[in-house]
């Protein structure tokens, strides 16, 4: 029940967001950051390609029938550099979009950046 209401409630901020087009990050139709660290993007897209190519050695192992726990290992690793491209993503929304909802004085932008954060805070806890 807990995970229906989250998605319920998760649905609705997002249509919010597209209707009121409340988010910091709307520039315009198509959502942008506000602004990006070019070394936190230059360092996500080297990380990124990196993650590629350990997605392509998972494949090779599971096509030459690797050793099980060998795969779930590598599997492991690339989730867990996935998730430091998230943490720089955060880092870079909460320096620039969320700092610039959250300083406009306005109400409906805020609400909208706070429940944009928790939302991806409840997405990511897991």
């Amino acid at each position: 029940m807990k995970a229906n209401s989250r998605a319920g409630k998760t649905a609705a901020v997002r249509h919010a967001r597209r209707v009121n087009g409340s988010c910091a990050c709307d520039t315009h139709e198509a959502r942008k950051a506000v602004a990006v660290d070019a070394e936190i993007k230059e360092a996500n897209r080297h990380r990124l390609r990196r993650i590629e190519g350990q997605i392509r050695g998972l494949q090779k192992m599971v096509e030459d029938d690797r050793y099980c726990a060998d795969i779930i290992t590598q599997i492991a690793s690339v989730q867990e550099a996935l998730r430091g491209v998230a943490r720089n993503l955060m880092r870079n929304h909460l320096h620039h979009c969320a700092t610039k909802a959250l300083r406009s004085g306005k109400k409906e932008e805020t609400q909208a950046m706070y429940d944009e954060l928790l939302e991806l805070i409840y997405a990511h806890l897991r």
